[in-house]
């Protein structure tokens, strides 16, 4: 068994075997920087599911501007990917490439690329005894326990105050519409980073003067990356509305 505190060896084991947890609801496996605030205003966050049951793995990386601006970019289209949930409140969702590499144990690379865009980020990784107690906890977890109402309540509520990282949910609704649940078994903080969104600088990292809301969605105030699974449980009527109108707004 590899050491919890070795992050690349875990996701390539991920990417080599994708594995999507049971359920009857919409269901994607994998790991990503939940979030991660520059104090300059900009936020970045990451998704990479190699395992969706919605279609194939797909990335996500999400930045929003100082004012508030949301953008996705997304490499498969956006119905079968992250604005399938979140386009409601995103100003713009674009088909980009996007390429995850990891340079060390805990420093990963990610470029994203669509026409004149560019996005350049460098992340590196850290452990405290915070994440360890909880990546020790989520990994021996059973799966009904993180599919508990109460106790996802309960760890939103603990979590957000010891990782120092503000509002954090693990369970809400999704701008549309869609109930989700976010179980994140592994756990890491990001203890530096550096990006350039088309050659500019978006400075230190540290908390956004403005956090990141979207509807009831709560972007952490300090980096934290995740290996884990999440679940969306389509509204009871107009699902077809929600996602299509919403998506077929905004993707280009």
């Amino acid at each position: 068994m590899h050491a919890i505190s070795d992050p690349r060896e875990l996701v390539a084991e991920i990417e080599a075997s994708p594995r999507l947890p049971s359920g009857s609801e919409e269901r994607f496996a994998g790991y990503g920087v939940m979030g991660l605030p520059f104090s300059s205003g900009h936020i970045l966050a990451m998704r990479r599911f190699p395992a969706s049951s919605v279609g194939p793995g797909y990335s996500s990386v999400w930045h929003r501007d100082p004012g508030g601006r949301w953008t996705f970019f997304q490499d498969l289209p956006s119905v079968n990917g992250c604005a399938r949930y979140f386009s409601s409140a995103v100003t713009e969702v674009l088909t980009a490439a996007i390429n995850i590499e990891w340079d060390g144990p805990r420093q990963l690379s990610v470029t994203v690329k669509d026409g004149n865009r560019r996005l350049d980020w460098s992340v590196t990784l850290t452990s405290s005894a915070v994440t360890r107690v909880m990546s020790a906890l989520g990994s021996l977890l059973p799966e009904a326990v993180w599919r508990h109402r109460l106790f996802l309540a309960g760890m939103g509520v603990v979590a957000g105050p010891i990782l120092r990282a503000g509002k954090v949910r693990f369970q809400s609704q999704a701008p549309n519409g869609q109930r989700f649940v976010a179980n994140p078994h592994l756990v890491w903080l990001v203890a530096d980073s550096r990006a350039t969104l088309d050659g500019v600088d978006l400075g230190p990292i540290g908390p956004a003067p403005t956090p990141g809301q979207m509807a009831d969605f709560s972007i952490p105030q300090r980096g934290v990356f995740v290996i884990g699974t999440a679940f969306f449980k389509p509204p009871p009527a107009d699902e077809g509305t929600l996602n299509g109108v919403a998506i077929d707004r905004r993707r280009r």
